[in-house]
C-alpha cells in the first residue's frame, strides 16, 4: 500500500480545501465544496472564501444569506457553519442524535429528569409564529415549565439539538452586526428536513463520507470522525469501500480516498494562505500534523488567525488599529517575508473601510 508522507497529505489537503490556487468557482459552489464553513465568528468565512476564490465578492455571499441559497446553523460537531440550504436540508436529521447528546455532555446533570422530545414539542410551539428570537427569549417561555434547567441549558439543548434553526441577517452579513436571531430552518427555507433514511439504510452517511472526502481526503476514518462529530459512519464508509482507494500515513495508519481526486505532487509550490479562525483545513482531522505541528496545535482550537507559509501553519495573524499584525511561529527567510507581507496588504485592502493605502503589514521576528 502506498505511503503518502506529511508533504504529500498538505499538498492533497491544499488542493481540496482551494489554498493551493485561487479557485475560479461561483460563491455557492466553494461553500458546497467544503462541506461548509466554521462560522461561529461572523466575519470569518469572509476571509476563508477570499483566501480560496479568484476576485472573491463579499457582497455575493451577504445576498446568498438574504436569498437563503446558505445559512447558519449548528451542525457538525455542534458548531455554527455556514452551509447550502440544500446540504442542511439532506444531512440535518443524521446529525440529530449527536447534536442532542454533545449538549447532555454539557448539561447532562441540568438536564436531568427533562424529557427531550416534550421539551422540543413545546419548544416547536413556542416558534410556530415564526417570529425570530433569542436563545433566551426562547427559553424564557418556557422556563415556567422547566424551572430547573435554568434558561442557558433550556436555551442550548432547543436551538442547538432540538429544533433545527437558522441564524438570521443581518448576522452574517458583511461589515454588518447582528445580534443571534434564531428562526425554524423548515419555515426559512420553505422546505422540509429530509427524513431519516429508513430500514438501517445510510444513503446519507455515504454522500457525507464521499463529501468529506472530496474536501478534505485523502483521510482516516478518525479524521472523518473529528471533523462532523458522528461517532457512526463506519458502516457508511464500509458500504462505499469498494468505490475508494486507501493509502498509508507515516504512522501506519488507513487513509481512504476517492480514486480521481487531485493529490498533487508533494513539490508542487504552495502560495502564502491567511486562514480565518477555526478554519476546517485545520479543525477537519484529527490528526492535524499534515498542516499543522504539533507545538501550535493549540492554536487551531483557540480561535487564533493563522497564516500558511508553504502550506503550514508559520503565524499568526489579527488586525490591531487597521493594521494586520503578523506574528511568525518560525524565523521567515527573506523570500517568506516578502510573500507574507505582499499578501497581507492583500488582506489588509480586502479589510479596508476605504481604498486608501493606509494599512500596513507589521512583521515581528519569532
Amino acid at each position: 500500500m502506498t505511503v503518502l508522507d506529511t508533504r504529500a497529505l498538505n499538498r492533497a489537503t491544499l488542493a481540496r480545501q482551494l489554498l493551493l490556487e485561487h479557485a475560479d468557482v461561483p460563491v455557492l459552489d466553494a461553500v458546497a465544496h467544503l462541506c461548509g464553513l466554521q462560522a461561529q465568528e461572523p466575519q470569518e468565512p469572509f476571509v476563508g472564501l477570499w483566501s480560496r476564490l479568484r476576485a472573491f465578492d463579499p457582497a455575493v455571499l451577504s445576498d446568498l444569506l438574504i436569498r437563503r441559497n446558505v445559512v447558519r446553523t449548528h451542525l457538525m460537531r455542534r458548531t455554527v457553519h455556514l452551509l447550502a440550504a440544500d446540504d442542511v436540508l439532506a444531512w440535518r436529521a443524521r446529525h440529530d442524535a449527536m447534536l442532542r447528546q454533545r449538549v447532555l455532555g454539557t448539561y447532562r446533570r441540568e438536564l436531568d429528569g427533562v424529557d427531550l422530545d416534550e421539551l422540543a414539542a413545546a419548544g416547536r410551539a413556542v416558534m410556530a409564529d415564526n417570529e425570530p428570537r433569542s436563545m433566551a427569549e426562547l427559553a424564557r417561555a418556557l422556563a415556567d415549565r422547566w424551572p430547573a434547567p435554568g434558561p442557558r441549558a433550556l436555551g442550548e439543548m432547543l436551538i442547538a439539538a432540538l429544533i433545527p434553526m437558522v441564524q438570521q441577517p443581518p448576522r452574517g452579513l458583511w461589515r454588518t452586526r447582528g445580534g443571534v436571531r434564531n428562526v425554524p430552518l423548515s419555515s426559512w427555507l420553505g422546505r422540509e428536513i429530509d427524513p431519516p433514511s429508513p430500514n438501517g439504510s445510510d444513503p446519507v452517511g455515504e454522500a457525507l463520507v464521499r463529501r468529506y472526502l472530496a474536501a478534505f481526503g485523502p483521510a482516516a476514518s478518525a479524521d472523518l470522525r473529528a471533523w462532523s462529530g458522528l461517532a457512526g459512519l463506519p458502516a457508511a464508509v464500509a458500504a462505499i469501500r469498494e468505490e475508494l482507494v486507501s493509502f498509508r500515513d507515516e504512522r501506519g495508519r488507513e487513509l481512504l480516498d476517492l480514486p480521481d481526486a487531485p493529490r498533487p505532487d508533494p513539490d508542487t509550490p504552495a502560495p502564502v494562505r491567511f486562514l480565518p479562525a477555526f478554519d476546517n483545513a485545520l479543525l477537519g482531522y484529527h490528526d492535524r500534523g499534515r498542516i499543522i505541528d504539533d507545538a501550535h496545535r493549540n492554536l487551531s482550537v483557540a480561535g487564533a488567525r493563522v497564516v500558511l507559509v508553504d502550506g503550514r501553519v508559520s503565524a499568526t495573524w489579527t488586525v490591531e488599529a487597521g493594521t494586520v499584525m503578523v506574528t511568525p511561529l518560525r524565523l521567515f527567510s527573506r523570500a517568506d517575508r516578502t510573500a507574507v507581507a505582499e499578501q497581507g496588504q492583500a488582506l489588509a485592502s480586502f479589510l479596508s473601510d476605504d481604498d486608501s493605502d493606509r494599512v500596513r503589514i507589521v512583521t515581528s521576528a519569532g
